[in-house]
């Protein structure tokens, strides 16, 4: 799980902008396509690459559809917690179906996203894993109808 604590800022030239401009298209570019998009040898992009992970900017993964994998329901959990929120958040990124877990300022102390197969075992994930969590004291479930925007190109600009 990703710490609670701010971290640290990198700037980021417009070199290391335009690596992750196109890898955010195409994670799996080769670098010999990539260097000469960047203006680079090949050996120089692999260093900057491999900087810009060492250095925790970016991380290259897969990113799935929910859908496609059989996960039809989708929701975004809003919890109240009673006390010892930073605690109750830890216990509740250990859910294998919560997606993501944040601490939140403003009605809810913690939101969560959770993906499941159906109706049955969202009903499980809220009943048996996260109302069992010790401090939640309320979970509302804002069920995904339609999802209409989900981006993850931010920071590259």
């Amino acid at each position: 799980m990703t710490s609670l604590a701010p971290t640290r800022r990198h700037d980021l030239d417009e070199i290391d902008k335009a690596i992750v401009r196109e890898l955010q298209v195409d994670g799996r570019l080769p670098y010999a396509q990539l260097a000469p998009i960047i203006g680079l040898s090949e050996a120089a992009t692999r260093q900057r690459v491999n900087r810009l992970i060492d250095r925790g900017v970016m991380t290259i993964v897969a990113v799935t559809d929910p859908m496609a994998l059989g996960y039809a329901y989708q929701a975004l959990l809003g919890i109240r917690v009673e006390n010892e929120v930073s605690a109750t958040a830890e216990k509740l990124g250990q859910i294998d179906e919560l997606e993501y877990v944040v601490i939140a300022s403003g009605r809810y102390d913690v939101l969560a996203e959770v993906v499941c197969t159906d109706a049955a075992h969202l009903l499980e994930v809220i009943d048996t894993k996260i109302r069992s969590v010790r401090g939640v004291r309320t979970v509302e479930t804002l069920t995904y109808l339609r999802v209409i925007k989900q981006n993850y190109d931010w920071g590259a600009v």
